[in-house]
């Protein structure tokens, strides 16, 4: 979001379990006015390889990536090459834990919210 605020094109390269919902943003992004290309979604069976081409990229000044503590290290490998800002969401499961004596509803609500709070 950052990036679009200030006017620069994204590349989002989606898991290859879901990419549905990244595709889905970009065509969102479309009818609600942003312009072609602003949004750019990478889909594909070989995250390896279109990873390790948009970390070689000089057109790609920062990346951010959510997902396992080993990729994330090669990510930076890689970022480093090209003294690419990088922003890490690694290893996280984030466990809550709800009590026998809870208000389920409001813990239900409560979830949701920390959840999502920074999603998107």
């Amino acid at each position: 979001a950052p990036a679009l605020a200030v006017g620069c094109p994204v590349v989002v390269k989606p898991s290859e379990l879901t990419p549905y919902s990244a595709t889905a943003l970009a065509v969102l992004a479309e009818r609600a006015g942003l312009p072609a290309g602003v949004i750019n979604i990478v889909v594909g069976s070989k995250a390896a390889e279109i990873g390790g081409e948009l970390c070689a990229s000089r057109s790609v000044r920062k990346l951010g990536f959510t997902g396992s503590t080993a990729i994330g290290k090669l990510l930076m490998r890689q970022a480093a090459d090209t003294v690419k800002k990088v922003s890490l969401e690694l290893g996280g499961n984030a466990p809550f834990i709800v009590f026998d004596d809870a208000d389920i509803e409001e813990a239900v609500s409560g979830v949701l919210k920390s959840k999502f709070r920074n999603a998107g």
